[in-house]
């Protein structure tokens, strides 16, 4: 799996790659860090600020670091086009915040007509990237762009991707905490979805291997799945996880062009899938030139997390049926 000695590796190494990155939703509260970081890689040549508001102050800001990165900042419906021509890789922030009290399904209404909307956009300028949908909720966000890939006729499953490292990273750090390891050396893999119960942590399985008391892997598994309304409470109103998320998205982000560049990585992301029977699922991917180049699937699995994955399939396959709906109804 990915740690984050490689997300390092991959900002300060002599790692080339001629690629072109735009972020959708740049002058928010995840887009603004998320750009910070694409910057630092070696990897992206080109990183293209969208937003509806404020990208070329932002563009202007990132382009004084030296960096290779060529930063350039597109603002408004008018620009939209211009910022995605010759993407290899469309990172989706772009979208309205959790606040106090609501959970990601509550956003629906608010985010679905904005990813359909920058997904028939990526659809018509660059087809072939890789998309890595952050706007929630993922577990019908992403459906949605694989909706509006198909209607324009130019659907290529392994490349549109929903980003489920924050729940790894939370998983790595916690696990970490618990036994006092480096978190960077800590490798949890998380399947299912990005929300509530569809996520689903495989303790069973962490690098190095660990153990816990059920009632503590239980506790575990829930903070894992709760930690975004733990991060929403803390911020009393100001917001929800945007610097950890921002990291997250990152990651993937440089996961793709990484294996974009010949290298293997590996990944856990929501994706569309045949593992279980949900249609769309989140489990360890091999990335490659071509965005999915291997789908591991849930491996070996322990009665308890057999059960998680049972009670997550419902949730998640209303999820996917409401995003799918949402386009096709329209």
């Amino acid at each position: 799996m990915f740690s984050s000695r490689l997300i390092s590796r991959a900002f300060s190494t002599g790692s080339q790659c001629n690629a072109k990155v735009a972020v959708l939703g740049a002058s928010g509260g995840i887009g603004q860090p998320l750009s910070l970081l694409l910057k630092q890689s070696p990897l992206v040549t080109d990183l293209a600020l969208y937003d509806i508001a404020h990208t070329p102050g932002v563009a202007a800001d990132l382009s004084h670091i030296n960096s290779k990165a060529r930063v350039t900042g597109f603002v408004g419906a008018e620009q939209l086009a211009d910022a995605l021509k010759g993407a290899d890789v469309v990172v989706i922030p772009a979208g309205v915040p959790r606040k106090p009290g609501m959970t990601r399904d509550d956003l629906f209404n608010t985010n679905a007509s904005i990813v359909r909307d920058l997904a028939e956009a990526a659809a018509k300028n660059c087809p072939k990237a890789c998309l890595a949908i952050i706007s929630n909720p993922v577990n019908s966000t992403v459906p949605i762009a694989s909706e509006v890939f198909k209607k324009a006729g130019v659907y290529d499953p392994n490349r549109i991707f929903g980003v489920t490292s924050l729940d790894v990273v939370r998983a790595n750090t916690f696990i970490a905490e618990a036994k006092g390891l480096d978190p960077a050396t800590v490798d949890v893999p998380v399947i299912g979805g990005h929300a509530g119960i569809t996520i689903i942590p495989l303790l069973s399985r962490a690098n190095p291997a660990v153990s816990f008391p059920d009632d503590k892997v239980d506790a575990l598994t829930k903070r894992i799945q709760d930690a975004g309304t733990e991060v929403v409470k803390a911020k009393a109103g100001a917001g929800s996880a945007t610097l950890s998320m921002a990291f997250a998205g990152a990651r993937f982000a440089i996961s793709l062009l990484r294996g974009m560049n010949g290298e293997k990585v590996v990944e856990c992301a929501f994706v569309k899938s045949d593992v279980t029977e949900s249609t769309y699922f989140a489990t360890p991917l091999v990335l490659g030139k071509n965005g999915l180049a291997q789908n591991l699937g849930i491996g070996n699995v322990n009665k308890y997390e057999q059960e998680l994955i049972k009670n997550a399939i419902p949730e998640l396959k209303a999820s996917i049926k409401k995003g799918e709906d949402f386009v096709n109804k329209k």
